[in-house]
């Protein structure tokens, strides 16, 4: 039987930048299924204690940007670790993995999109224009997604990503989950791999 991986993202997350390619690969590899869920992690932080991340304590800030710094150098992608437009209201570009999944489009491959937005090529992923240009830049209709996004359909799935997300023990992003377990963050994807394998 094909095992399914609930992937719970947020284009604003560096550490989801880091692993997607990842997870894409390995899923690939163990011949397992990917399910997209992009969600609303204020409203999850709020309801788990979470903080956005101009809350949190200077050292916890602090200690972040060591371990992009390690990550940077460990995986060897082209991250800028201080964009332009963080933290940002990613909500819209979200809504628009979510509408192109609904559209028949490769949702992952339209967050990764988005992912390279924000983390290599500086955009604002709360900017309608950034969005478009670079949905268009990877082949994908921009303005066509960014409609469907502000659709009713693609604003109710987008709040039941966030409600499965609660319901699953999610707390943070990314959080990869097979049959009720969770691997929370890219640094856990060697445990995600070693769980697909069993």
């Amino acid at each position: 039987m094909t095992k399914v991986i609930d992937y719970y993202l947020t284009a604003a997350s560096p550490w989801t930048y880091l692993g997607h390619q990842r997870l894409i690969a390995m899923a690939a590899k163990a011949g397992a299924e990917i399910r997209c869920k992009p969600a609303q992690f204020g409203e999850i932080f709020a309801q788990t204690g979470g903080l956005p991340l101009p809350k949190r304590p200077p050292a916890r800030r602090a200690y972040r940007m060591m371990e992009l710094r390690r990550w940077k150098a460990r995986l060897g992608l082209p991250i800028n670790i201080t964009p332009a437009f963080h933290p940002v209201d990613d909500g819209t570009a979200n809504r628009m993995v979510v509408a192109a999944g609904q559209a028949g489009l490769d949702p992952l491959a339209v967050a990764w999109a988005l992912l390279r937005a924000c983390w290599e090529q500086d955009r604002d992923l709360a900017d309608p224009d950034h969005l478009v240009a670079a949905m268009g830049e990877a082949g994908f209709g921009g303005a066509a997604l960014l409609a469907a996004s502000e659709g009713e359909a693609a604003r109710a799935a987008f709040q039941r990503n966030v409600d499965d997300a609660l319901a699953a023990g999610v707390f943070g992003a990314p959080t990869y989950v097979i049959d009720g377990e969770l691997f929370w963050g890219q640094d856990r994807l060697d445990f995600l791999a070693d769980r697909l394998a069993a």
